[in-house]
């Protein structure tokens, strides 16, 4: 399996990380992008260097290079996810700006009919924002998922929060993972 993850400035990069370190650790192959205030933000929410975030990578990408293999429709991804997806990459995404990698890959995947699952890390959320959602709502390919953890597998830390929500985005690609107790499984038991 290959995916391209991008990590934008909204705040909640821990997912993203999150995401990363699931996926090498699952030995999925990630094209990883960071916009310049997904660096930023890894910084100021969670104090790591950003090279070591890079390293949990396959391969990384600078958001400027419009060269980049994963701007092409011809390099065979099983899709991405944008995770957090900050209202900026929503608005470039949803209007078909491909001002940057980031978007630009997201518009290649769209498509191309691949998998596109984008987690917004806002709120509250204006009209300006749900139009544009909308519009990216109405294509089969798309899946919106809101940094929303469940209670249902009973957290104890942030860490069960985070990987809730990680589990979620990994589920949409048909990716096993046991990052968190499913619905009706008996205690102690992880999917």
């Amino acid at each position: 399996m290959r995916l391209v993850i991008a990590i934008t400035g909204a705040s909640g990069v821990i997912y993203g990380i999150r995401a990363l370190e699931a996926l090498k650790r699952l030995k999925v192959e990630t094209h990883l992008v960071l916009s310049e205030w997904g660096e930023k933000t890894i910084k100021i929410e969670t104090g790591q260097p950003v090279e070591r975030i890079r390293a949990l990578a396959t391969r990384v990408y600078e958001d400027t290079n419009m060269a980049a293999a994963i701007s092409s429709g011809s390099f065979r991804t099983d899709g991405m996810a944008v995770i957090p997806w900050s209202m900026r990459t929503l608005a470039s995404i949803a209007n078909g700006f491909d001002d940057t990698l980031i978007s630009r890959a997201a518009g290649v995947c769209i498509k191309e009919g691949r998998k596109v699952v984008l987690v917004p890390r806002e709120a509250p959320l204006s009209k300006i924002h749900l139009e544009n959602m909308s519009k990216l709502a109405g294509l089969h390919n798309i899946t919106i998922m809101p940094a929303m953890p469940g209670f249902y597998h009973k957290p104890k830390t942030m860490d069960d929060l985070i990987d809730h929500v990680v589990g979620k985005v990994l589920d949409q690609f048909g990716i096993e993972h046991g990052l968190f107790k499913r619905w009706g499984e008996k205690p102690g038991k992880m999917a």
